[in-house]
């Protein structure tokens, strides 16, 4: 691949990653990474995707902080940090493809109750955002996933599509600046990344700017019947590794 189609099929990638995060406020990790490392190591495409993620919460954030459940995320934040290095310890002695298959299965069947079960489950307060966060930072620390639980605590809690994306950046903007760093105490912050996300920055606000629409104009029940399938996928995309795996 020539710098040019290389430079191209990067801006592309970042651009969708974007829009898609901006507009559900999750999800451009699980695309941004995957799709970067089949054009560049992974160890440059990971800090590009978490500058491109610091950027987008930033943005959003200066836009829309009054719709941040701030304690509901401020309580993910801190058991996510209580919840990394059991993931960390899960990572390095439990059987990857037995506990990706768990974990699949359970995300994907509980997404999949949610959008066709009758019943409304839903969360009436904010104590059991410790569980939620907790869980986040073992899969997080584990397989760099953290955003399942945040998704499904975000849905049980019924905020609207607004409040819903504004309380994730909230989660997330601390959360990668703690990735940054380690990234930049482990030297991988390197030019390279800092000239690839100078040159994503317009693609990456027009992503911004177009996936902030997308999620003030869509209606309530859709957001949320986007999120679940968001899941499902993701569920079944831990599935099919795990097959793959064993």
């Amino acid at each position: 691949m020539t710098a040019g189609w290389l430079l191209a099929a990067v801006l592309a990638v970042l651009f969708f990653a974007t829009f898609v995060r901006s507009t559900f406020g999750f999800g451009e990790a699980l695309l941004a990474v995957p799709l970067l490392s089949l054009a560049m190591p992974v160890d440059v495409a990971a800090p590009v995707a978490v500058l491109v993620s610091i950027t987008v919460s930033i943005v959003a954030l200066t836009r829309d902080w009054r719709h941040v459940h701030a304690r509901s995320a401020a309580r993910l934040v801190l058991a996510t940090l209580v919840g990394t290095p059991l993931g960390l310890l899960l990572l390095t002695h439990a059987p990857e493809a037995v506990v990706k298959a768990i974990l699949g299965v359970l995300i994907a069947v509980f997404s999949l109750y949610l959008l066709l079960g009758r019943k409304t489950v839903a969360l009436k307060d904010d104590r059991s955002a410790w569980g939620f966060g907790f869980a986040a930072g073992v899969l997080g620390g584990a397989y760099g996933m953290n955003g399942p639980p945040l998704v499904i605590y975000g849905t049980l809690r019924g905020w609207s599509p607004q409040h819903f994306r504004a309380t994730l950046q909230g989660y997330f903007l601390p959360a990668s600046v703690m990735a940054l760093i380690g990234y930049a105490v482990a030297g991988l912050w390197t030019p390279e990344v800092t000239h690839y996300f100078l040159l994503s920055l317009p693609v990456v606000i027009a992503g911004i700017v177009a996936g902030r629409a997308a999620n003030r104009k869509m209606n309530p029940r859709l957001f949320l019947r986007c999120v679940h399938i968001g899941l499902i996928a993701v569920g079944c995309a831990l599935l099919a590794q795990a097959l793959r795996a064993g």
